[in-house]
């Protein structure tokens, strides 16, 4: 192992120069979870042979290990020219290892044989590390506080000398996935700190401490709780109800679903009081309060989740904006209406109003 070099390239090719990053960015994404990240990332036309020998060549004498992403009709030609200047040749699944220098080659247009895993265990036993990962799970908190935590855990790490420890967040509609990645031995003590020191900042936030789909975690909850769940949805026109059944085992807990989308649906299935509609308008806290009552009225379930909104693009010929919304969560004889203003477009807005409308009745029943 030659310390000058750096560790990771990514060599992109493409014999039409349009290739977009896509493709390299899920690579980048799947190396991360395992604690390895790229310190180059490039595109190369596969039509200029000076190209296609400097990039490799630099790859070659200046970093450690390289993945190749490259169209089927290139897989060959590359693998020989790699295997002719490093020496060695590449095993069935697109991994060659020489002396200095490991190349991996995967496909950007076709099914691969190769995976992350197996990337990441050659770079495993080439660097003599294991790391292991802790999860964070939470929705709809503010960027800034976010950062503020993770400015606070990374001072910590500074303070024990422990700069190994990584930080990947991703976020899809508010809801928030943040995966901490450190070596096997770095102290346990110091992970739990770490993980206390974001509980305690994003703690309103939090329904999970493990790597769990919200609507998962829900579920789980209300099997525990033994309660049905019924839903009413209106402008996210059954997203809510999409979620649940998505997950295995929700037959055990969600009783029914009603997409109530006309006012005439929400008064003949739920109840709504036509004066309440006329009076207050369908994208109101009332009416999300009725419908979610009308679903308990039943007697069939105790949890109940309703939604109403204005998802756009226009504003259904109102004075109210789009993105307001109210969402009704009820817990037996407990409804509880709250309002939101969602930013975005028809897909961010009713999305985001999905995982807050699950997230609430996480929050309800915990």
């Amino acid at each position: 192992m030659n310390c000058s070099k750096s560790r990771l390239a990514m060599l992109i090719f493409d014999t039409r120069r349009s290739l977009t990053f896509s493709v390299g960015e899920e690579w980048a994404k799947k190396l991360a979870a395992s604690g390895y990240y790229f310190d180059k990332i490039s595109k190369v036309a596969f039509d200029s042979e000076d190209e296609i020998v400097r990039a490799i060549g630099d790859c070659a004498q200046n970093y450690e290990n390289a993945l190749i992403l490259c169209p089927a009709s290139m897989e060959n030609t590359l693998k020989n020219y790699i295997s002719g200047l490093c020496g060695g040749a590449f095993d069935a699944v697109g991994i060659l290892r020489a002396q200095m220098f490991n190349a991996f080659v995967a496909l950007s247009d076709s099914a691969n044989r190769i995976t992350a895993e197996d990337i990441a265990a050659v770079l495993n036993d080439f660097y003599g590390e294991n790391f292991a990962r802790s999860y964070i799970r939470f929705v709809g908190a503010p960027y800034q506080l976010i950062n503020d935590a993770l400015g606070q855990t990374k001072n910590m790490c500074s303070e024990a000398n422990s700069q190994e420890i990584l930080f990947n967040v991703e976020e899809k509609f508010g809801d928030f996935r943040m995966e901490i990645v450190y070596s096997d031995v770095t102290p346990k003590m110091l992970i739990d700190r770490i993980i206390a020191l974001i509980v305690s900042k994003l703690g309103d936030y939090i329904y999970a401490l493990e790597d769990i789909e919200l609507a998962a975690q829900l579920i789980r909850l209300l099997k525990l709780r033994r309660m049905k769940l019924g839903i009413a949805e209106s402008f996210t026109g059954g997203g809510v109800g999409k979620r649940i059944v998505d997950i295995a085992g929700a037959s055990e807990v969600y009783f029914e679903g009603l997409n109530t989308y006309s006012n005439a649906a929400k008064m003949q299935r739920l109840g709504v009081k036509e004066l309440t509609l006329k009076q207050c308008g369908a994208v109101s806290a009332e009416v999300a309060y009725q419908m979610a009552e009308g679903v308990l009225s039943a007697g069939c379930c105790e949890v109940s989740i309703s939604t109403t909104g204005i998802a756009g693009p226009a504003s259904d010929n109102t004075s109210k904006p789009v993105g307001l919304a109210f969402i009704g969560v009820g817990v037996e004889d407990d409804i509880a209406v709250y309002k939101f203003n969602f930013a975005g477009d028809r897909k961010k807005v009713t999305e985001t109003a999905i995982n807050q409308a699950l997230f609430l009745a996480y929050k309800r029943l915990k």
